[in-house]
């Protein structure tokens, strides 16, 4: 059967009456749970496995698909409004995002944002449909040595990441590795740091460093402003205002197309998915730009490439499971788990024997996104209308909504007080000139390093020269050097770099 029939018979499925309906229930679930902090969407499709049991296998899939890149979709709203990540993905559409509503464009951040992600949504599902089982493929090549390369190639990009000097982005990947180091070792069993502290054996959450660094310091910089308007997030006037211009249109489109492929590619990858996606595709912006220091302080290919690669990132990591068996990363690993209590065992032999449910999934996906642009576009208007919510009122709120998001999480006030010590932590390290979201995403990869590092040691019998025998992995690891120490030989030569390459 070609790509057209194949399409066919899933668009056969996904539009049936039920599965609009089920569809339709997941993009509003998943936007929701994007939009609250905390709660996440692997947290929700977990919840929502039981009601899974009584759907049909396809239907199954299409509402808990739904939800996840729904997320990707609702996380950008609280970012860029009150630099509030609803999920981890967007904690790059902070830096951008919410320096472009406090100019007032916050409503041109949102549509851009949308749209970017249904462009991205489109490329990724025509790519799953095209080339996916066989790109899937090349996922088999990244085992534990060559991912540990990537991320090694990734702090060298973090580097990059938010304002300040490189020294001050060393600091803070250093810290944010230390905290990736607390809890049990993942070999040995030790207990790091604990310091017989339960809650800390499993080390800290994502979401609360999240909240903590950007929504609870937001608040308490917010306390020390003068509320007079002239520091805080501007709405909108009218409906120029509220959608993008013909110069951020241009500005947008680049980095939207670029995002949507490399976040297709990246989430084929085991480990993959909207987070690496999303910080890949602004240091790729933030390399290319002619303008490199517009970065952190509102540039519209801060907020379109990340948010594309966020959504394409999300959608591709279905190929590696359909495909292959292989989850990409936790929540697809829950909608795994759907699966075979549904009797499907995903792999290669899941097109051959399930192909109703494999090319369902597919075309629901087309549907999907575009639920979402038609859910989220028209409220951009009410989404920014938040800014004209008095400055203390809005502090109470933020408050509010990052308690709530991290009692949730374990439903244990222990989470909630990390929220609020990091809370302080962010305050000040962002009143001496330090950026967090370096920390961030260094405590987010460092756990990633961790444990594919201990893999490819074991794997490399302790031998670290196995990092440099993989074509792979030695490729990623000169990349790196590159990135590390090119700016001081063109220095020393001479040459005349950017100043956000320079050290303090």
């Amino acid at each position: 059967m070609d790509l057209f029939g194949d399409l066919a018979l899933g668009f056969g499925q996904a539009v049936t009456p039920l599965n609009l309906l089920i569809a339709l229930a997941g993009c509003v679930v998943g936007t929701a749970v994007g939009v609250l902090p905390g709660l996440g969407p692997t947290a929700t499709i977990s919840l929502l496995l039981p009601i899974s049991v009584y759907l049909d296998k396809t239907s199954a899939v299409i509402l808990l698909s739904g939800i996840y890149y729904g997320a990707m979709y609702g996380g950008s709203i609280t970012s860029i409004l009150v630099k509030i990540p609803g999920e981890a993905a967007s904690v790059i559409t902070c830096i951008d995002g919410y320096q472009m509503a406090r100019r007032g464009r916050a409503g041109a951040a949102l549509a851009i944002a949308a749209f970017g992600s249904f462009f991205a949504g489109i490329v990724a599902t025509l790519g799953i449909a095209i080339v996916g089982p066989g790109v899937a493929e090349f996922a088999l090549a990244f085992g534990p040595i060559e991912k540990t390369s990537l991320l090694i190639l990734g702090f060298t990009l973090v580097l990059g990441v938010g304002e300040g000097t490189r020294t001050r982005s060393v600091a803070m990947i250093g810290l944010g590795l230390l905290l990736a180091t607390i809890g049990v070792d993942l070999v040995s069993g030790d207990e790091r740091f604990v310091f017989d502290v339960p809650p800390l054996r499993d080390g800290f959450n994502i979401a609360i460093l999240a909240m903590g660094l950007f929504g609870i310091s937001e608040v308490l910089l917010m306390a020390e402003e003068r509320d007079d308007g002239a520091k805080a997030a501007r709405s909108p006037k009218g409906l120029k205002e509220l959608l993008p211009n013909r110069r951020e249109i241009g500005e947008s489109a680049a980095p939207v197309v670029r995002g949507s492929l490399l976040g297709f590619f990246l989430g084929l990858l085991p480990g993959g998915g909207g987070m690496i996606a999303s910080f890949a595709s602004y240091m790729l912006e933030r390399k290319i730009s002619k303008t490199p220091e517009a970065f952190g302080k509102g540039a519209v290919a801060g907020v379109a490439g990340p948010e594309a690669a966020n959504n394409a990132g999300a959608q591709a990591s279905f190929v590696p499971l359909l495909c292959l068996g292989i989850p990409a990363n936790a929540t697809i690993g829950v909608i795994m788990g759907a699966l075979l209590m549904a009797g499907v065992t995903p792999g290669p032999r899941l097109i051959v024997d399930h192909p109703e449910m494999f090319w369902g999934v597919i075309a629901s996906m087309f549907v999907g996104n575009a639920i979402l642009v038609v859910l989220n576009v028209p409220l951009v208007g009410l989404f920014v209308s938040l800014l004209r919510v008095p400055r203390a009122v809005m502090s109470i709120l933020i408050l509010f909504f990052c308690v709530i998001g991290a009692y949730s999480i374990n439903n244990n006030m222990f989470d909630v007080g990390t929220m609020l010590a990091f809370g302080l932590v962010g305050y000040g390290l962002r009143k001496t000139g330090f950026d967090v979201a370096p920390l961030l995403l260094a405590f987010v990869l460092g756990r990633l390093f961790e444990e594919s590092l201990m893999q490819g040691l074991i794997i490399g019998h302790g031998q670290a020269t196995a990092f440099l025998t993989s074509p792979l992995s030695a490729f990623f690891l000169a990349i790196a050097f590159l990135i590390v120490f090119l700016p001081t030989v063109l220095r020393l030569r001479g040459v005349k770099i950017s100043s956000s390459d320079n050290a303090e």
